[in-house]
C-alpha cells in the first residue's frame, strides 16, 4: 500500500492516526560507538508521520511529523500494515515547515 493512498478509516474527536518511522535498529552515539536495538536505554520518544486526523484535532495536520511516546499509543493494523492511532494531547512536539512558534532548534 503506498502512503498517498487512502485509509479505509475515519478518526474520531481529537486522535491521530500515525505510521511509524521506521529508524528502529542499530544506532550509533555521536562519537560512532555502535549501540544495537537490543540495548536497554531509557525511554525514548518516538517520530511518527500523521496520515489522519479526526475533527477536533487543533493543532496537527496530516503530513505532520509528530514527536510521542510509546506508553501512550494504540496499535492498530489495516491492511496488513501497523499504525498508531493517539490523542492529539499525547503529542509532544511537531516537526513541519508551517510552525510559526519555533524553539529554533532543526529537527
Amino acid at each position: 500500500m503506498t502512503e498517498n493512498a487512502k485509509l479505509p478509516i475515519m478518526m474520531l474527536h481529537d486522535r491521530l492516526l500515525v505510521k511509524e518511522a521506521g529508524d528502529e535498529g542499530d544506532r550509533r552515539s555521536s562519537g560512532g560507538i555502535l549501540i544495537p536495538a537490543t540495548a536497554q536505554v531509557a525511554k525514548r520518544l518516538r517520530w511518527g508521520k500523521v496520515l489522519g486526523a479526526g475533527p477536533s484535532v487543533r493543532n496537527v495536520k496530516v503530513d505532520d511529523r509528530v514527536l510521542y511516546a510509546e506508553d501512550d499509543q494504540h496499535e492498530v493494523e489495516i491492511n496488513a500494515e501497523t499504525y498508531v492511532i493517539l490523542r492529539e494531547r499525547d503529542v509532544h512536539a511537531v516537526a513541519a515547515e508551517r510552525v510559526d512558534v519555533s524553539t529554533g532548534l532543526y529537527l
